[in-house]
């Protein structure tokens, strides 16, 4: 018969055993993992890029584009370790580095990205991405209460990297607003270009908002500030001379309120003309008699 003794030292060897069996099958599984991981996001770079917080105002480059020469002609002045930054964006990366340069390359592969992304947005397939993403109000809506929500556009103001970092465009009131997240308003205006907002509008005039000319009045129990009264008046009239010029040589202003003006011209017109064949009609009748 067995001791005691004995019989608990057995099962404390079985229960170790077992502890170490599933220990190592834990462990081999994390590796796997993160092999797994490492290898998808070598394998899909632009989709981790594009997914990451952050770059929300970017759209997915087509690798046709990225692997045409062409299109990133004098890139590699631009850009440090140009080719192997080039290799991690198109997903065919395979050097093996130590962290810190694996660091440098991707940060020289995010800039590569963005002044690649500047230039494939004035393109069709390109302004087609934005477009979506502008209608899905993706860049975020025109702070102004007058503009209604208007949706805006992202745009640098200047081409060249490193100089102011990107701004939103409201195509109703003209203006550029800062990006409210700290994400968003580190991104290089570079990355977007000067002429982005103006080709959308061209390629797509039918999204051009029509202009207005309404502006918040300062009031103080109903009646206007002076001040404030007296500059909106010389503006409005200002407006006026425009518009007046514009249409002298054919030039369509855009402002909505003026439509309704015209309609409200001829509306005033047309009972102009019905009083006076109405007096006339009437100035007859007295001479008959």
């Amino acid at each position: 018969m067995p001791s005691v003794s004995g019989t608990v030292l057995e099962d404390r060897d079985e229960a170790i055993s077992s502890v170490t069996e599933k220990l190592d099958t834990l462990l081999n599984g994390m590796d796997d993992f993160n092999s797994d991981t490492d290898s998808d996001y070598t394998s899909y770079w632009r989709d981790w890029f594009i997914s990451s917080k952050g770059n929300e105002y970017f759209c997915e480059i087509d690798e046709d584009y990225l692997t045409d020469r062409f299109n990133l002609t004098g890139l590699n002045q631009e850009v440090e370790h140009y080719n192997h930054a080039l290799d991690l964006v198109t997903d065919v990366f395979d050097v093996e580095c130590d962290d810190d340069m694996r660091a440098q390359i991707e940060k020289s592969a995010r800039h590569l990205y963005g002044l690649v992304h500047a230039r494939y947005i004035v393109t069709t397939r390109g302004l087609a991405k934005m477009m979506e993403k502008y209608k899905k109000y993706d860049f975020g809506k025109c702070p102004r209460v007058i503009c209604n929500q208007q949706p805006l556009l992202p745009m640098g103001q200047h081409d060249s990297p490193c100089v102011s970092t990107v701004k939103l465009y409201c195509a109703k009131c003209e203006d550029l607003y800062n990006p409210k997240s700290s994400r968003h308003a580190c991104i290089d205006g570079a990355y977007f270009g000067t002429s982005f907002h103006n080709i959308m509008f061209q390629v797509y005039p039918a999204m051009l908002p029509p202009k207005s000319s309404r502006r918040y009045e300062p009031r103080v129990f109903g009646f206007k500030v002076h001040a404030h009264a007296a500059l909106a008046r010389w503006q409005e009239e200002e407006r006026v001379k425009m518009c007046r010029r514009l249409k002298d040589v054919g030039i369509e202003t855009g402002f909505e309120e003026e439509e309704e003006e015209e309609e409200e011209m001829e509306e005033d017109e047309a009972g102009l003309v019905e009083e006076e064949g109405i007096d006339d009609m009437f100035e007859g009748r007295l001479v008959q008699v």
